[in-house]
């Protein structure tokens, strides 16, 4: 099995907000939650004068939303909690893109809810909170692989150093889940389920030696990449088998639509390779401390050929189809540890990579020590 990594997150948009639904779903409504059901979602349609919106629910599928007459409409802001706190809005103040949450009777079939209150999220609004919570990430975030853990506390190897890690009083902690690097699926957790070996983002106050945080925010994960041999490729079904160059054993990689898949062009794989098996900066081969929050210039990277770190490279390579990956191929594919054996959702696939595993006077191919600091979807952190 190749070596466990904490990937970052890939896309040029931030991706979506995760407090969004959690801090909806704690505003204080007033309501018997028995008598109705609530909808949470974004808005993709609006009917004005037919008094309808349709929301695609983060539950899945689209929600038919019909207006009562007496439908009142309140706008919060991210992080706020309390509805007496928001301001009352005109169905005219709603936009696609928004957030809502939509409370109302449901239809038997349960394919639209009849509201009595919408209540708003902005567009607008989420996108300046994520920017502001992306340049905290940058400005007092960290990142590492957890070296030990304590009932009270862990402590990550942060570039090559240790830090211990506290818990702030109401301090958030959260764990991606099987085969997701969307933070949005990231479940609540406690530092209980954190084991050495994975691989730790924290926010919080640093002490003025960086060997301490109090961190208001942590997520956790174990992730791995590993190297293999296309066995078959069947595009209909968006899935591959490889075989693990490693283990020996077959594995099935499935894509999804936020799987990023790349090819290094010949020029950028030998650059690389000659970092990797010249002993790159580190001492390390080239092995990253961890990923960089998406979108910042900098950060722990490892390797720079050329100047730029793996993510960088990896979003200036070609996008590639399964079509184009042919049989007998190397490949790198990095994912969460899945929760099939045999089964891995690819985060990232990279081709173009047999002058990396090759090492120089070998004929076999092997992952080795190397592993990516690539990106995922989701956004911050």
């Amino acid at each position: 099995m190749g070596r466990v990594v904490l990937v970052n997150m890939r896309s040029s948009k931030i991706g979506r907000l995760v407090c969004v639904a959690s801090v909806l779903a704690g505003v204080g409504l007033g309501q018997d939650p028995s008598a109705v059901r609530t909808i949470y979602g974004a808005v993709t349609k609006i009917d004005a004068a037919a008094r309808e919106l349709v929301v695609k629910a983060d539950s899945g599928g689209e929600i038919a939303i019909t207006l009562q007459p007496t439908a009142s409409f309140r706008r919060v802001t991210p992080g706020e909690k309390d509805l007496r706190n928001a301001a009352s809005i005109a169905l005219t103040d709603i936009g696609v893109g928004d957030r809502v949450m939509a409370r109302g009777k449901s239809s038997e079939d349960q394919k639209s809810v009849t509201a009595t209150l919408i209540v708003v999220m902005s567009q607008t609004d989420i996108a300046k909170k994520q920017a502001a919570e992306r340049a905290d990430w940058e400005k007092r975030g960290v990142v590492g692989e957890v070296i030990a853990v304590a009932p009270d506390q862990i402590t990550l190897k942060v570039r090559g150093k240790p830090m211990t890690i506290a818990l702030a009083p109401n301090a958030i902690v959260r764990r991606y889940v099987p085969d997701s690097v969307k933070f949005a699926d990231a479940k609540l957790s406690t530092l209980a389920e954190i084991k050495t070996g994975d691989q730790v983002r924290a926010r919080g106050e640093k002490s003025e030696d960086g060997s301490k945080m109090t961190a208001e925010e942590i997520v956790s994960g174990t992730f791995r990449t590993i190297a293999g041999l296309v066995v078959s490729v069947d595009a209909q079904q968006d899935q591959m088998r490889i075989n693990d160059l490693d283990t020996k054993k077959p594995v099935v990689v499935k894509i999804n639509p936020d799987s990023n898949l790349r090819r290094l062009n010949p020029q950028v794989a030998q650059m690389i390779a000659m970092r990797v098996h010249g002993g790159a900066e580190g001492g390390r081969g080239g092995q990253p401390e961890g990923p960089r929050p998406a979108g910042s210039p900098g950060g722990p990277g490892g390797m720079r050929p050329g100047g730029m770190d793996i993510q960088q490279i990896i979003d200036r390579s070609p996008n590639i189809t399964l079509a184009d990956l042919k049989a007998g191929e190397p490949i790198v594919v990095s994912s969460t540890l899945g929760a099939t054996a045999g089964q891995m959702t690819a985060i990232t696939l990279l081709a173009g990579v047999e002058p990396i595993l090759r090492r120089p006077g070998r004929s076999d191919m092997s992952l080795g020590g190397w592993s990516l600091d690539m990106g995922g979807e989701g956004g911050i952190p």
